[in-house]
């Protein structure tokens, strides 16, 4: 009897970018028993055969005893997890003969087998269902749990199976699935909420004044200060005064956390600014990604949002240094000798640190015990390159009594918000709405145009270059700082006490 072939789209990941992968089946019926997968895969690929064989004989279907042979196309693109197990699954019983598929070449699909045969959910569907969107494909199957996050993406149908006999069953037309619907902006509205406030923070009002800078020009932050001065509460609400992610940034930001594995069970879209705190242990590969098939790191989960890194100096040397491309750039390279992958990586970096070993040393209150040798090698540790790369530096002084047990709040997340959204409006209408940009990003030779100085200007900026030691990237923040705070008080030209306050936050230069 001559072989039969069938053929079925998967997909495949290449960084965060989703790539069209044909699963060929075929059942030779002669020769020996036996089973092959090709095409590059990994572990978890290879293994799916007897993943696939339990499903298959649990739910009431036979495994070939012929010898099967199974392709990922491309074969030169390297295939990893399990989300093959149901297109190999469904190929095997078309091959076969088990059952005879209607549309099948319409779908992408994609899905984990169980042992007993139920289909549990996978990673990457959002960007699956782009794909299928972007071939002119129909639709998607895929896991149930899986079925809101790939709605987001219209005109496809999203068909949603919770086990093998279900899939079986719609593409041979005898169960029809309706596709999965969701509202996307009552889904977005529902999501946009942030459980934290600053006006839950006491005191640090200067410091609030600082974020609000940083916020409105998407300015790096660096804040020093004793333990239990409030610099973790303050860098975690910082993502409340940002403005609202648009559907593309969110999309985008999904993308990457669905790839990742981090998307919360259940949910379809992360309609808020992402914070991302990763341990000052974690590895230079952790925090930029890597690995041997290259995954995004804690700088691309964090894209669109913030990047918390708290005890700043205790971060490894190394990890530190691989943050200096990201944050010029945008985005991560990851080379590697089968690929080099792009990864985005467009945050705001916040770091928190104490002043000295011990903590202590700008507490009035609590004596420091480090001697200036072993002050100057703790603050040694952060580079020169990296601390020219972070925009504003500002002091967090131990909270006083009576700002903590005082009457009513401080300054709450709404009004800093209204600050920030009043500013960044008019950098769109400054730098154009096509594609936004913030005061941060601004390359040198718009600098040089939005940023004029009159002579009070030049002469403040001239003696603090003098006198702090600033580089040329020190001179062009302290001017994309001013540029910022002008915006917040609603006027075009760069007048002296904006500069003034730019220097402010630039202080901590030398001491660094």
């Amino acid at each position: 009897m001559p072989a039969m072939v069938s053929r079925l789209h998967s997909v495949a990941f290449h960084g965060i970018d989703a790539r069209l992968t044909d699963v060929e089946v075929d059942v030779a019926r002669r020769g020996f028993a036996g089973t092959i997968i090709v095409g590059l895969p990994d572990a978890a690929v290879k293994e799916s055969i007897e993943r696939v064989r339990s499903a298959m004989q649990n739910s009431g279907y036979s495994f070939p005893r012929y010898k099967t042979v199974i392709n990922l196309a491309p074969a030169d693109l390297r295939k990893e997890g399990p989300a093959f197990d149901l297109p190999i699954a469904l190929g095997i019983l078309l091959a076969a003969g088990d059952v005879i598929g209607q549309d099948v070449g319409e779908y992408l699909i994609t899905g984990e087998l169980a042992l007993d045969g139920r289909i549990r959910p996978v990673r990457g569907c959002l960007s699956a269902a782009i794909l299928a969107k972007e071939r002119g494909l129909k639709g998607i199957i895929l896991p149930r749990e899986n079925g809101e996050e790939a709605a987001v993406v219209d005109a496809i149908d999203v068909i949603p199976v919770t086990c093998l006999t279900d899939a079986v069953g719609f593409l041979t037309g005898q169960l029809p699935i309706d596709p999965v619907q969701v509202d996307l902006d009552e889904l977005f509205a529902e999501s946009a909420t942030y459980d934290t406030d600053f006006a839950e923070v006491r005191g640090q009002e200067h410091v609030k004044r600082a974020l609000v800078v940083a916020a409105a020009g998407g300015h790096n932050v660096i804040m020093i200060g004793p333990p239990g001065s409030g610099k973790t509460m303050l860098a975690k609400r910082l993502p409340t005064i940002l403005p609202p992610l648009t559907l593309a940034e969110s999309l985008e930001t999904t993308r990457i956390h669905s790839i990742s594995g981090e998307l919360a069970a259940g949910k379809a879209l992360l309609a808020t600014r992402p914070i991302r705190s990763p341990h000052h242990n974690a590895s230079t590969a952790a925090l930029v990604g890597g690995g041997a098939i290259p995954k995004a790191g804690e700088v691309s989960l964090g894209h669109h949002g913030v990047l918390f890194l708290d005890e700043f100096p205790e971060f490894s040397r190394s990890s530190l240094e691989a943050l200096r491309q990201p944050l010029e750039d945008g985005e991560v390279t990851v080379a590697r000798a089968m690929a080099t992958v792009k990864f985005p990586a467009s945050f705001m970096l916040v770091c928190a640190m104490n002043p000295c070993p011990c903590g202590y040393f700008t507490d009035p209150r609590r004596p420091c015990k480090c001697s200036g040798p072993q002050i100057d090698k703790y603050l040694g540790r952060i580079s020169g390159p990296l601390v020219d790369r972070i925009d504003i530096h500002v002091e967090v002084p131990s909270v006083r009594y009576s700002e903590l047990r005082g009457e009513g709040d401080g300054l709450a997340s709404a009004s800093m918000r209204d600050q920030v959204l009043a500013a960044r409006e008019r950098q769109l209408d400054r730098f154009g709405r096509d594609k936004p940009m913030t005061n941060a990003r601004m390359s040198s030779k718009v600098l040089r145009n939005v940023c004029k100085l009159d002579a009070a200007g030049e002469t403040i900026l001239k003696q603090a270059m003098t006198e702090l030691g600033l580089s040329a990237r020190a001179h062009d923040k302290l001017l994309r700082i001013s540029r910022t705070i002008a915006d917040l008080v609603g006027v075009e030209d760069i007048h002296a006490d904006h500069l003034c306050e730019a220097v402010h936050y630039r202080r901590l230069d030398r001491q660094l």
